[in-house]
């Protein structure tokens, strides 16, 4: 077991402020990665020189940026470090990326490690799912007419509510609730009231999800910078470091017509390996920050990873239990439905659940935060990885 000094904490976060879900004019995806990256090491009292190790991923295709968009990144901000990581497994990436550091970090591989990521996707005016078109799996989907991602989620939300009861209103809770967090967040793209109405009266995108249980499309971008609590207790930057406490990673499938179970996700692994890995329980959890790609998908991962029973999350969103004053507080910043979605959300998870744990958040802050429950979800339904962190 590593020692104490070698315990793996994020030192530094940081994200790219919005406008009206755009970033700046003239924004590049690298340049909107490289200011995330120099905000987030500024608020760990480090700087680029002190970086040895880099994680991204996506960026696949854009101009700049190409196919290895991990030793770009690193020409662009004019880092040579010891390790490169772009594992790319859809939203839960990141908190890939923050497992495979803080193990990194903790067996000496490295000493500063810098995840980042960014898109311009609402000013390219693109949801395109990029490649996977022209993967030989999807021979077996596409010609179909299923639209994806959201054909993929839309299946799931049918069996769910087939097998449980559950109601399209039940859904929309989900996405009202991300408002009522994001009305407290002066940063958040949809801050306009929102009601179970309002949602189920926006148009169908596929039978029964509507526009309004879909994530937003929006740029975006983000860092965060993971070193060891010895280190950052050196550099002594004035921000209290999060400790990682615990990972996990697990995969169920790729198609989602060969999803082992339309109604449990990967995150029932994930979930086990992280909060086993840290030594905590389901019932010392402050706050969770999760992937909401689609309403649907916050009610899974609630009872995948065991925070409802199966079958009971719904009932326990529309009890207002995850909403603002509810017992157990998710995505507090209004999420990927209400705070911003550039492609992949799942760095804004770990960059929420650290200013959490670090009591930041102002009007949305969750009383005596001291330990978060992150999970990123990736592709359809595909991929999940969990994070446990402490104050």
């Amino acid at each position: 077991m590593a020692p104490d000094s070698r315990q793996p904490v994020i030192a530094g976060v940081a994200d790219i402020p919005l406008a009206n879900g755009k970033a700046p004019a003239g924004s590049s995806v690298l340049g909107l990665q490289a200011r995330a990256a120099k905000a987030a090491l500024a608020e760990a009292g480090l700087t680029l020189d002190d970086v040895d190790a880099l994680f991204t991923s996506g960026g696949w295709g854009i101009p700049g940026v190409g196919l290895m968009p991990a030793p770009a990144l690193a020409d662009y901000l004019g880092v040579t470090p010891k390790m490169l990581d772009s594992t790319s497994i859809g939203g839960a990436s990141f908190e890939a990326h923050a497992a495979h550091a803080a193990l990194a970090v903790r067996e000496g591989y490295c000493e500063v490690a810098l995840i980042t990521y960014g898109s311009l996707q609402r000013s390219a005016r693109s949801r395109s799912m990029g490649g996977r078109r022209g993967e030989l799996a999807m021979q077996f989907e596409v010609p179909y007419g299923m639209l994806n991602p959201v054909g993929a989620y839309a299946l799931a939300a049918t069996r769910y509510l087939h097998e449980t009861g559950a109601a399209q209103s039940d859904l929309a809770m989900v996405a009202v609730a991300a408002r009522d967090w994001a009305r407290l967040n002066p940063q958040a793209t949809k801050r306009d009231p929102l009601t179970v109405d309002d949602v189920l009266a926006s148009p169908l995108v596929s039978d029964p999800l509507h526009v309004l249980d879909c994530c937003l499309v929006t740029d975006g971008a983000g860092a965060v910078v993971i070193t060891t609590a010895a280190h950052a207790r050196a550099v002594n930057s004035g921000k209290r470091p999060v400790q990682i406490l615990g990972c996990g990673e697990a995969t169920s499938h790729n198609l989602v017509s060969q999803m082992p179970d339309l109604t449990t996700t990967a995150a029932a692994e994930s979930g086990r390996r992280a909060l086993g890995q840290a030594g905590i329980k389901l019932a010392e959890v402050d706050v969770v920050e999760m992937y909401d790609s689609f309403t649907i998908t916050v009610l899974l991962t609630l009872e995948s990873l065991g925070l409802c029973g199966r079958g009971e999350a719904a009932a326990f969103v529309t009890s207002g239990a995850t909403a603002p004053n509810g017992c157990l507080p998710v995505n507090t910043n209004g999420g990927g439905l209400s705070f911003c979605h550039p492609g992949m959300y799942g760095i804004f998870l770990l960059i929420e659940a650290t200013r959490q744990l670090r009591g930041e958040c102002g009007d949305r802050q969750v009383r005596d935060a001291r330990i978060a429950l992150v999970n990123g979800t990736g592709g359809t339904l595909s991929n999940t990885a969990t994070c446990v962190l402490g104050s």
